[in-house]
């Protein structure tokens, strides 16, 4: 009554109500406010106005991108006292705060204590309209578009709406702060909304008051503020940036705080006279800060082609780290490549400091097409042969002579020249940079063992390393193929409609967006699109894991990668190449390689510590018993160089970014996006799982799932059902319709069909008047019984809405329906439970409802009348009290609960930006035994991972008690070291195969 009388005053641009407050705000552009509360006291209502008034302040704010981020300022702006409404937009990184003047300081403070970066934009002066257009999937009747126009109704700042039922799109006029609850209203009734376009509409001048406002005081900036970075080698984690946000929050001076924990970098803003309070701040709780030279902001990634192990990650990282204008480095060993923070002036001194390594780099730039997956340089064996043949020849000569000869000698250099040179050279340069990498250790040792007389065994140490790592860097191709594999899906061209309507075979990469491309059966389809017309059976196994083919007709969506198996079609395309659904799959499985996951991170912080110990005790070994002990110097020096060989960890840094990378890749091939090794190895973890309902464990759609026959005959009274209900645009009644249409249900023709709202529908059938409505149908009509409420009661508490087809003197039958449980639901908590995973559903439906769902699939508990901070509320709890926890859902309302979680999980996110970029596991469809299947990979991975330590460390440890009783030699030492570095990769590469996939 209030937006009807409102509304038709000019000037009245906006009403915001809140009903528990019992306030409205009004944005207007009117002189005073007189004739608005005119026109509320003419219509019953005693109008006050407030005090201290309410204003709408727009934020941009820079580095809010997730929802994580969203919860944070939800979290610390609802304590305030006198905000009201916060519509976060986080596609255009803005917030829109309703709020009392006096609040605004407080807002500022808030802002700067959790770092968020917030500028305001506007301040209640100008708010723009804009035209936003969706593309709703499961959008396709009249039931849909009334349940979607009713609900989006209510919402302050939707102007107006616009359906396309045949191309599934609806463009809603509306005021910018109203986008995200326009989503969060969709998500809510099951709408699978994708923004598809936004359009500036119009600017209104608005100005927002209850009262005539003093000046509000600007937020001044922070006088003579000074930023600081530092490196921080243990944080690496969400825990530690909680613990130094908590801690420098509290040292008085401290503006901003920026976190980077790729690259372990912090950057701090205050206005203190030194940086020592925050040093020591950072000591007290245990953080080893470095402080950084201040640099630019400039990112270049460098291609080094012969970069695949630690070694040269070492080598290569001890050579940068601590150069003018080298702020951070992140290497990816399974792309070869180096990204590198930089001063602008700074990125060509560190490409010579690389090369001075010997390593051809290449900077990678923006517009050139990256495959850093492409194959190393194929490698010429000749040179290895001869070499092999050679050192093999001085040990046959060395035991035909009972020693030396000056052939053997020959026979070992050249053996060492033709293999070792390469190994040498490396050695050399890692020794001049103070590095005891691997090559440097095998360079010292066969030197060594040349200056005691052992040349063959210098030959044959020198032949093996060098085979070994050219065995090793073909092992790791193969974890690179696989995720070349992903890349390798899409075909390089489609055949695209051209202007004339001729077809084209053009380049993918070329094709617009908008454009019309045909797909013959047996094709790849090369980009994404929406089906405009035809229809086919397309395989989705490459984006969502699923097994069987899916039909696909118009309307419906389809992905690069996936095979079009029957008929033929065409689509538009909706996303260029390289922002396809599989390019985004594959983007999140590169940059999840980039990030170290638990177990990597140790053995990191391990072999820094291993290798120098190693060496340590090797010149120990090499000085002391000679010298202490009368031993002989030869022989503890020959033992000392057997330790050398064994002294890298080679095989223990390698093995665990070669099974995460296998993990990761065996996922994605299942259709589960994970988004890095942390959490891949937490799966296993998991002690709680809370599930959503709607599209979760449900379909989301309301279908028939029983029918009671009370009276008549009952084949004509499911035709008399059908009938009517065939004419009704409410969802009840279209789910009776489908069943009907599905078991073949005749209908017949309605005369005088009428609505009856909130009650259901009527009209007569060949000459009988029926009515198909709800319980109060048929209490008004004086036919409701004892034994029929207790039979509605019963369905009731299944969570099953029941309506009754009726004449004017019985109830002829009843029919319920439901949102079904998916098929899949039932045996993935069966799953769940099976490995100890506790499962709590939330959902808003009404506990009865929830009751019914959860029991028919077997969960734990259920809550019910779940608003989205309500779920945000029981996950923490169930975080406090039972471990960790994960949380399922869509990935757009739930997503408070899914920043909050341990795990969060969306679900059906095959072509969804927001689900893919936001989750930490991402289901490309909607089976939910994916999960157990992620939990099972979990382990699976911690089993390899614990595994190759074990090996890798046990061989080191049985060769070293082996050299000090005399036993190994420096050729056993490199058979069991790089040995012992192929048995972890080919162990991490098993996740690879089907069965362990499986």
């Amino acid at each position: 009554m209030i937006r009807k009388s409102l509304g038709a005053l000019d000037g009245v641009t906006d009403l915001a109500f809140d009903l528990k407050q019992r306030t409205l705000a009004i944005t207007h552009t009117l002189s005073s406010l007189g004739t608005v509360e005119d026109a509320l006291r003419s219509i019953g209502m005693r109008p006050q106005r407030r005090a201290t008034g309410l204003t709408k302040t727009l934020y941009s704010i820079e580095n809010m991108d997730c929802p994580s981020e969203e919860a944070l300022i939800r979290a610390h702006l609802g304590k305030l006292d006198g905000i009201e409404v916060l519509a976060f937009d986080l596609q255009q990184r803005t917030l829109v705060v309703t709020h009392d003047e006096q609040v605004r300081s407080e807002m500022e403070s808030v802002f700067t204590s959790i770092g968020m970066k917030a500028k305001i934009q506007t301040s209640g002066v100008e708010s723009a309209d804009e035209r936003v257009v969706f593309q709703i999937d499961n959008m396709d009747c009249r039931s849909e578009e009334a349940m979607i126009r009713e609900r989006l109704g209510q919402l302050d700042g939707v102007k107006t709406l616009e359906f396309d039922l045949p191309k599934r799109k609806l463009a809603v006029t509306l005021n910018v702060a109203a986008l995200a609850p326009v989503e969060a209203a969709l998500a809510s009734i099951g709408m699978r909304a994708k923004r598809a376009e936004s359009v500036q509409a119009q600017v209104v001048p608005a100005v927002t008051v209850a009262h005539e406002r003093a000046p509000v005081a600007q937020a001044g900036k922070v006088g003579n503020g000074v930023t600081v970075s530092y490196r921080i080698e243990n944080m690496d984690c969400p825990t530690e940036e909680a613990l130094i946000r908590d801690r420098l929050g509290k040292v008085s001076g401290v503006a901003k705080l920026e976190f980077n924990l790729m690259q372990r970098v912090l950057t701090v803003g205050h206005t203190l006279p030194s940086a020592e309070p925050i040093e020591q701040a950072l000591a007290a709780i245990g953080m080893k800060a470095q402080r950084q030279r201040a640099v630019g902001g400039t990112t270049t990634v460098l291609q080094i082609a012969k970069m695949d192990c630690p070694t040269e990650e070492g080598l290569i990282r001890g050579k940068l780290e601590g150069m003018t204008g080298i702020a951070g480095l992140q290497f990816n060993l399974m792309q070869r490549t180096l990204t590198v923070q930089h001063s602008p002036e700074a990125i060509a001194q560190a490409v010579k400091a690389i090369e001075s390594l010997g390593y051809e780099t290449v900077v990678k730039t923006t517009d050139e097409p990256r495959d850093p997956y492409s194959p190393a340089p194929k490698t010429n064996w000749l040179p290895m042969i001869f070499s092999g043949v050679a050192a093999v020849l001085a040990e046959v000569v060395y035991w035909a002579n009972d020693g030396n000869h000056w052939v053997v000698v020959a026979l070992a250099l050249a053996s060492i020249a033709t293999g070792g040179l390469s190994t040498y050279k490396k050695g050399w340069i890692a020794l001049k940079n103070l590095n005891l990498n691997m090559n440097a250790l095998m360079s010292i040792a066969v030197t060594g063992a040349m200056a005691i007389g052992h040349w063959p065994e210098a030959a044959m140490v020198m032949f093996l390393f060098a085979l070994a790592e050219v065995i090793e860097a073909k092992s790791l191709d193969r974890a690179r193929n696989a995720i070349r594999g992903l890349m390798e899906l899409t075909p390089a061209t489609a055949t695209v409609r051209q202007a004339d309507g001729a077809w084209l075979e053009v380049a993918a990469k070329e094709v617009d967006l908008q454009a019309v491309v045909r797909v013959k059966p047996g094709e790849r389809i090369a980009l994404d699109g929406i089906i405009t017309s035809g229809s086919s059976a397309i395989n989705q196994a490459p984006i969502t894991g699923e097994s069987l083919p899916v039909e696909k007709a118009e309307g419906d969506q389809v992905f690069a990668g996936t095979i079009n198996e029957t008929g033929s079609f065409e689509y538009k395309v909706t996303a260029a190449a390289n922002n396809s659904t599989l390019a985004r799959i594959i983007h999140a499985v590169e940059s999840a390689q980039g990030s170290r996951a638990p177990t990597q991170r140790f053995v990191d912080q391990f072999a820094k510590v291993y290798t120098p110990a190693v060496f340590a005790v090797a010149l120990l070994v090499a000085v002391v018993p000679p010298l202490a002990m009368n031993g002989l110097w030869l022989d503890w020096i020959y033992k000392a160089l057997v330790l050398l060989v064994i002294a890298c960890p080679c095989a223990l840094v390698i093995s665990t970014p070669v099974t995460i990378v296998s993990g990761l890749a065996a996922a994605a091939r299942r259709g589960i996006l994970i988004k890095g090794g942390v959490y891949l190895e937490g799966g296993r973890k998991l002690k709680v799982l809370a599930l959503d309902k709607t599209g979760t464990l449900t379909h989301g759609k309301p279908e028939q799932t029983d029918y009671v026959a009370l009276s008549g005959d009952q084949p004509m009274v499911q035709c008399w059902a059908a009938s009517l209900a065939a004419r009704s645009d409410h969802p009840v009644s279209q789910a009776i319709a489908r069943h009907a249409k599905q078991a073949s249900t005749q209908t017949l023709e309605v005369q005088d069909f009428k609505a009856l709202p909130g009650r259901g529908v009527s009209g007569q059938i060949a000459g009988t008047l029926l009515h198909l409505g709800n319980h109060r149908l048929t209490q008004e009509r004086g036919l409701s019984t004892p034994a029929l409420q207790s039979t509605l009661e019963g369905l009731e508490r299944q969570g099953k809405t029941a309506v009754m087809l009726m004449n004017e003197l019985v109830v002829l039958g009843i029919f319920a329906v439901a949102d079904t449980v998916k098929d899949s639901s039932k045996k993935a908590i069966a799953d769940l439970h099976a490995m100890g995973v506790r499962t709590v559903m939330l959902t808003g439906d009404n506990q009865h409802t929830a009751n019914a769902i959860a029991s028919q699939v077997g969960i734990d508990e259920a809550r019910g009348d779940q608003l989205p901070e309500d779920k945000l509320r029981t996950i923490e709890g169930l975080a406090g009290a039972q471990g960790q926890v994960g949380m399922v859902g869509d990935g757009i309302n739930d997503s408070p609960a899914l920043a909050r979680a341990d795990i969060g999980f969306a679900m059906g996110a095959a072509g969804t930006d927001t689900a893919i970029e936001t989750a930490d596991v991402a289901l490309m469809d909607d089976d939910l035994r994916k999960i157990p299947a992620f939990i099972r990979l979990s382990q699976k991975t911690a089993q390899v991972l614990t595994q190759n330590i074990v090996l890798a460390l046990g061989i080191k440890v049985v060769f070293v008690a082996l050299t000090f009783t005399g036993q190994a030699t420096m050729w056993m030492a490199v058979f069991a070291d790089m040995g012992a570095s192929l048995l972890v990769v080919f162990n991490g590469l098993r996740l690879l195969g089907k069965k362990d996939a499986e």
